[in-house]
């Protein structure tokens, strides 16, 4: 865990900063509308959500340094906390949890089905965030967790606020962060695996070499009748493996809550179990009961049998909760989440159910709607966390999430308006986000012979690996989150940065992870402004 230092009144103020105090309020929606249309203009031309939460931050710290008194509030760095929480979540509701779903059905061209989907994903889109918020701080996603880019947004608010010898280092790290970038290194994964689980890391790390360079490394005819032309994604494998891991860790989160109660009182700001229970209970009614209305309004009721629509509703609840578990737990180790890429296998497995075409449309797009609004908001109160104190302060920690929350909830009313207004100009040119062209064309395609089987396959491995790392290291996971990315580079920055880590703390001793921390969330804080500015310029300026 980071160990972010904070100004003693910054921790010890009688009352957190309100969303709703005027400045902040008018702050924090205009950084909303600006993230939202940053986002779907980045998502439907370029693929890609970029990470606002910092630009949220650097906005408030430039207008706290104007001679306004308007804008004094803005250098409280709680203030700018809420706004990079705002900012983030009005990026990551209005392009992944909002325009991707709602443009499955239009290319199925079921336009009666875009509104539904609107509607259901909306509501998804509000609880993803209030689970996390929910379990945030317990024992299956821990305050103590990685989320490496929540470190990053606390540790730049607080190299804005003073200087010293870790603004110093953060400094370093933000400019070879920027100059890696350049050279299209990933460095954000570079950074991460200063930060993370190195179990986790690791795991993760061989993955995404095994899947870069798969066609080579199976290209012999011995592996042929499993692995197709030595392509791991014609062969279900990632998807087998997640499947796998994915079910284990669901059991293991069950276990945990189950097997012991987790007493509050050696972390007064922390959740219990019975706390978690009583969110999970919430988040099973809840998704039950959006699935049946996406159901009610998409009109499955006359397209399907009363026992299929059933199945249907519990199908997709299910799937949004795995969905949702497995986003958040490779979020918090690494950085990284396979939302796109869980959905598709939620699709596959409905396909393989024998859901008609409408049913697959609404469940991809529910699927897909569930996960990154929960990691995002794991990253915010991350930061917010470390920027309070670590809990120094119990009841501003909770108040301070609170607020946190309430700025997240603003940020995807803004997010769905926005949308709203602007998704049939996007759709009218045919700006759509491209996996949504996956989505549907593997809707279309149907499911190919053996894939089934391909699945049960490999969902064994993916199970033992689970089983072997246990709940606290996750390395079924996030090895098959490695395998679902093809970007081999990032596999080698991950190891590198793994092995660089070890080397340091051999060399500066357990005094060294609080530099470390730093230097990467400087690595990962310049990655994500080179990433932003680029993508923002290819967009705009090409």
């Amino acid at each position: 865990m980071s160990d972010v230092s904070v100004k003693p009144q910054e921790t010890t103020a009688a009352k957190h900063p309100s969303v709703f105090e005027p400045s902040t309020f008018i702050l924090l929606v205009l950084l909303c509308v600006f993230g939202a249309i940053i986002g779907l203009q980045l998502l439907v031309s370029l693929g890609v959500t970029p990470n606002t939460s910092l630009i949220g931050a650097l906005a408030a710290m430039a207008l706290a340094r104007a001679p306004i008194a308007f804008f004094t509030r803005y250098r409280s760095l709680h203030v700018q906390n809420l706004a990079q929480s705002a900012i983030s979540s009005a990026t990551f509701g209005a392009a992944n949890s909002l325009l991707l779903p709602i443009g499955v059905p239009f290319l199925l061209n079921r336009m009666d089905l875009v509104l539904p989907m609107f509607a259901g994903v909306f509501c998804a889109l509000l609880l993803d965030a209030y689970l996390l918020y929910r379990m945030f701080d317990s024992r299956v996603f821990p305050a103590t967790g990685a989320w490496p880019p929540g470190v990053a947004a606390a540790e730049a608010i607080k190299a804005g606020d003073e200087g010293g010898r870790k603004a110093r280092i953060l400094g370093g790290g933000f400019a070879l962060g920027i100059v890696g970038s350049y050279f299209a290194i990933p460095m954000s994964a570079f950074g991460v695996a200063f930060i993370g689980n190195i179990w986790a890391l690791s795991m993760f790390g061989v993955a995404l070499l095994v899947r870069g360079y798969s066609t080579k490394l199976f290209s012999d005819p011995i592996f042929a009748s499993l692995i197709p032309n030595g392509d791991l994604m014609r062969g279900y494998i990632p998807h087998g493996v997640m499947i796998g891991a994915g079910l284990v860790a669901l059991v293991q989160v069950v276990i945990l809550l189950f097997q012991r109660e987790d007493s509050a009182t050696t972390r007064p700001t922390g959740r219990s179990d019975a706390d978690v229970r009583r969110a999970l209970g919430l988040g099973t009614a809840g998704y039950i009961l959006i699935a049946i209305l996406i159901a009610v309004l998409g009109g499955l009721f006359s397209e399907m049998s009363t026992g299929m629509l059933i199945l249907f509703v519990l199908y997709a609840a299910f799937a949004a909760y795995v969905h949702e578990l497995i986003v958040g737990l490779a979020a918090m180790h690494s950085g990284w989440f396979p939302a796109f890429a869980v959905a598709l296998i939620t699709l596959i497995i409905g396909m393989l159910i024998g859901f008609p075409m409408p049913a697959l449309a609404l469940l991809t797009g529910f699927s897909a709607a569930t996960g990154p609004a929960f990691a995002d908001m794991g990253y915010d109160l991350k930061a917010g966390y470390l920027l309070r104190g670590n809990g120094a302060n119990p009841a501003f920690e909770r108040e301070g999430r609170r607020q946190q929350l309430m700025a997240a909830m603003i940020a995807f009313v803004v997010a769905g308006a926005v949308v709203l207004w602007s998704y049939p100009s996007y759709f009218a040119q045919n700006l759509i986000p491209p996996v949504d062209r996956v989505y549907a064309a593997t809707i279309s395609a149907g499911v190919a012979p053996g894939v089934a089987w391909s699945l049960f396959i490999w969902a064994v491995p993916g199970a033992i690996l689970q089983f072997l790392g246990g709940p606290q290291r996750q390395i079924g996971v996030l090895f098959a989150t490695g395998l679902l990315i093809n970007f081999p580079m990032a596999g080698w920055a991950v190891l590198t940065g793994i092995a660089l880590r070890l080397i340091w703390r051999r060399i500066g001793g357990e005094g060294a992870k609080s530099s470390m921390e730093v230097f990467a969330a400087g690595l990962i804080a310049g990655d994500a402004i080179y990433s932003f500015f680029d993508s923002v310029g290819k967009r705009f300026f090409r």
